[in-house]
């Protein structure tokens, strides 16, 4: 459980909002109610969208992102999804038929200014479909899925735009870290085809030590990087910003796939193109 969460644990809120709730009126509600918690010094609440859910028309689904200080001086930052009917407004709707929770079906909308050119790996920046990946070159998965379907649809580059975006597993996969900066800098530095190369390189998912990933990664890839290399500030600023877009649509796991702007929960939309 989040630390947001836990300073701001609410089941459900009734008796306040009537008809279509509107973005102020979820703003406000939460405000109201989570500003009476005495460990926090001040917090700010944004709807930064609002969904339809097409399993239940007169609900709509809101992300809200909320900035935190706490008594001391912490700083907090979490988005939220939180339903709303305009009667009711609670965190965790439940589909009765498939038992799964309708979370799972929410994003935020993936903005045109993530589709940022250092991302395009493949494909014409015009073509008819645009897909994005967030993956982790030492997620399992991923190993297997992401590398076969970026050659599925290369060879199509005005079908589609390929976005790769890094987005390591820390907590599982420590050393994701330090080799998702060594791709980067061997990008910066002319190699081609890394979001390929990337799943080519084994190394121990808990290794830590960068000398020993580097070793690795050079020798596979024909690079000759150093630690100060992945300190560098390109690199370091091109890392953050896969971070950055990643946070923003609460990706949670890899692979994650948008297609043409929507979460792609199947990630076989790419193969229904004909």
């Amino acid at each position: 459980m989040s630390l947001m969460w836990k300073l701001l644990a609410i089941t459900l809120l009734t008796n306040s909002l009537f008809g279509a709730a509107a973005n102020a009126d979820i703003e406000n509600f939460l405000y109201k109610n989570f500003n009476t918690n005495k460990d926090i010094k001040s917090i700010d609440i944004k709807v930064i969208s609002k969904n339809e859910i097409e399993q239940m028309p007169l609900w709509n689904a809101y992300i809200v992102d909320i900035n935190a200080v706490l008594n001391d001086n912490r700083k907090v930052n979490q988005k939220m999804i939180w339903f709303s009917n305009g009667l009711v407004l609670t965190q965790e709707l439940i589909d009765i038929k498939t038992r799964r929770s309708l979370v799972d079906d929410v994003s935020p909308k993936f903005k045109a200014e993530f589709y940022k050119k250092k991302n395009l790996i493949y494909g014409n920046e015009n073509a008819k479909h645009k897909v994005a990946i967030f993956s982790d070159p030492l997620c399992p998965f991923c190993a297997t899925f992401v590398p076969e379907a970026i050659k599925h649809m290369k060879k199509r580059p005005d079908t589609f735009a390929i976005y790769y975006y890094h987005f390591p597993l820390t907590s599982l996969h420590p050393a994701s870290v330090e080799l998702i900066k060594a791709a980067i800098a061997a990008e910066l530095r002319g190699v081609k085809d890394m979001s390929l190369k990337l799943y080519n390189v084994e190394i121990d998912a808990n290794e830590r030590d960068v000398s020993k990933i580097l070793k690795q990664f050079n020798k596979i890839i024909g690079t000759s990087l150093k630690p100060s290399d992945l300190k560098d500030p390109a690199v370091v600023s091109l890392y953050n910003s896969d971070l950055h877009i990643a946070q923003y649509l609460m990706v949670q796991g890899t692979p994650t796939m948008f297609f043409d702007g929507k979460k792609d929960k199947t990630k076989k939309k790419h193969r229904e193109i004909k």
